[in-house]
């Protein structure tokens, strides 16, 4: 995982799998983050190539937080597979971009 700031927003890129010690760590991470106050988060998908149940409760929980706190936790670039994943449980819970410029602009 890799994180930058840009345009005000916290832009993360999740890599590999998001299985249960990679969703404990993403999920510790964005609690630390969404506690400082950046509120305004992307997670770029694009290198993202599993992602476990444990992975999504993470994501959900953080997006959830931020919503709390008055931000935004947006999706860009996921695969295909990890797109299926989001479309069948999750169709109405996130918003997912085809690009992170697109993401970035919704969270500004």
């Amino acid at each position: 995982m890799t994180e930058q700031r840009r345009d005000g927003a916290t832009l993360l890129e999740l890599k590999g799998r998001l299985d249960s010690d990679g969703a404990k760590a993403l999920e510790g991470r964005l609690t630390a983050l969404i506690a400082a106050g950046a509120t305004r988060l992307v997670l770029d998908l694009e290198q993202l190539d599993y992602i476990s149940s444990l992975g999504l409760r993470a994501i959900l929980m953080a997006a959830k937080a931020a919503f709390a706190a008055k931000g935004k936790l947006v999706l860009c670039r996921p695969n295909a597979m990890v797109r299926r994943l989001f479309d069948v449980g999750f169709a109405n819970v996130f918003e997912i971009y085809d690009t992170r410029e697109a993401a970035l602009a919704q969270v500004k």
